[in-house]
């Protein structure tokens, strides 16, 4: 289900082709054409997926995937519809098929050689691209947008009108709504950081998913966004974002927050509307901060935070009893001073 404007799909290939170059169990009929790789659930019958662990067993009932990678013990769990791959570890067995249907995913910063301007690309009214930027193939860019000096905007990458990409920012596998400005130096649309462990080491898993960074967005100096590993990495209308901020993949940022320098968010983090995120604020993977929290710098955040509060410290907890025990700490340490 990767975008087509981004990556080029390989596909469609044979389970029983499929199931070969894994060295899987096949169960079930291995005649089958497979077109793509998709999550569990959004798989539809031409789609391979895979079920990593139980925690996803309800999931995997549900699939409409035509085929699943699974461990032997989850194979009672793959619906009648869908043909069984039973695999040792379907991450890594998934990650050696993404690249079979999508052997350039990880290729995609050279820009097109002999182009400053792409033929193919397609530039509105009133554009400005300045010296040394490279705009590749496939491209749109919005009326009245200014691109500076070095940056280098990817194949198939799409932006609305007013937008501004600094001096030396890159921008891949993206589409950037009306008025968005990316500053210097900032990087959008690179791999996701995910790996499967293999025999012989760390296996990357094809970053398939885009960034979509919507209208009103400001993005600061030297700032990171990954795209997604499989869905997108998404920033709401109207956020904010310092510069040397991290932004890891499959990331859902909401509308009008605030992120403040040297924030560092790791995969899959929902962050709900008007959201604020203090300097130095880490998020754990798979955490979801809710509307309206505010965070104080420095925190750490390890688990899900409920919309509306104020949070402080490691792990992040309302700021109120972070700061009782800051200072109950204090207390303790003065009255235990030698005179």
């Amino acid at each position: 289900m990767a975008d087509p404007r981004f990556f080029d799909n390989h596909g469609p290939f044979a389970i029983a082709q499929i199931a070969s170059s894994l060295g899987a169990t096949l169960e079930g009929a291995g005649n089958r054409m497979i077109a793509d790789t998709a999550p569990l659930a959004r798989a539809a019958p031409a789609h391979l997926s895979f079920c990593e662990t139980a925690k996803f067993k309800n999931d995997l009932a549900r699939t409409q995937a035509g085929a699943v990678l699974v461990r032997e013990e989850m194979k009672d769990f793959v619906p009648a519809s869908a043909v069984a791959l039973v695999v040792r570890d379907p991450l890594y067995a998934y990650a050696r098929i993404a690249r079979l249907f999508y052997p350039q995913a990880d290729g995609l910063h050279a820009p097109t050689a002999g182009f400053a301007v792409h033929p193919t690309a397609v530039l509105h009214d009133d554009i400005a691209i300045e010296h040394g930027a490279v705009i590749a193939e496939g491209t749109e860019i919005g009326p009245r947008s200014r691109i500076g000096a070095g940056a280098i905007i990817g194949r198939g990458v799409a932006m609305g009108a007013d937008c501004v990409i600094g001096p030396g920012a890159t921008v891949f596998c993206a589409y950037l709504g009306d008025r968005v400005i990316v500053h210097a130096g900032a990087r959008i649309g690179q791999d996701g950081f995910g790996y499967a462990r293999g025999p012989g080491g760390h296996v990357k898993i094809p970053q398939l998913g885009r960034v979509i960074l919507q209208d009103d967005v400001e993005v600061g100096a030297n700032t990171t966004i990954d795209r997604g590993a499989a869905a997108d990495t998404v920033v709401g209308e109207g956020t904010k974002i310092d510069n040397l901020v991290q932004i890891g993949h499959n990331t859902h940022i909401g509308r009008a927050c605030i992120l403040v320098s040297q924030v560092g968010l790791s995969g899959s983090i929902t962050i709900g509307d008007g959201v604020v995120l203090g300097g130095k604020v880490g998020v754990a993977d798979h955490v979801t901060i809710g509307s309206g929290a505010m965070v104080a710098a420095r925190a750490g955040v390890t688990r899900d935070l409920p919309a509306g509060g104020v949070y402080g410290g490691f792990p992040a907890r309302p700021a109120a009893e972070w700061r009782r025990e800051v200072a109950a700490l204090a207390r303790l340490a003065k009255g235990k001073r030698k005179p």
